[in-house]
């Protein structure tokens, strides 16, 4: 049976995410997710697509680009502003909203793997649109990556 991720209140209107648990240590996990390349087998929003440029791994500083498309196709230039290996990866677009990844590692071995859109920095203009649907993107995101963590080898 698949997991549904929790969709969370954090209590602020431009801040939304959502949280799953994955049965995989935290470092496997993050190696997968600072690869941008394996953002498109994960997004749950649909809008990545294609080809992605940028280093097979990201560090803070780090610049990649997306082929996205919500209606027409565009690409969306990123820049990574958060990082701490194994726990916190984040980045921000153009719009200068942060999409964040938060690894907690738990004592079964277990990693619990939170994803935020963190808007309240950016042009309210452009968070507008975002906010009624990111919320279940990212908890769509979320299973996509613990399936795919998860999957034997």
């Amino acid at each position: 049976m698949e997991q549904k991720a929790e969709i969370l209140n954090s209590g602020e209107k431009y801040l939304v995410g959502a949280r799953i648990t994955i049965d995989a240590p935290a470092a496997k996990i993050f190696s997968f997710i600072a690869n941008p390349h394996n953002h498109a087998k994960i997004d749950g929003s649909k809008m990545v697509k294609g080809r992605m440029v940028g280093p097979q791994k990201l560090k803070l500083g780090s610049k990649f680009y997306m082929r996205m498309r919500k209606g027409l196709p565009y690409i969306m230039k990123n820049m990574v502003v958060e990082f701490r290996e194994n726990e916190l990866l984040g980045w921000k677009p153009l719009a200068q909203n942060t999409w964040r990844y938060e690894l907690k590692q738990l004592s079964d071995g277990s990693t619990e793997v939170t994803q935020w859109m963190d808007g309240r920095k950016a042009p309210k203009i452009l968070m507008k649109r975002e906010i009624t649907w990111a919320d279940k993107a990212i908890a769509k995101t979320l299973v996509n990556l613990k399936r795919i963590i998860e999957a034997k080898p």
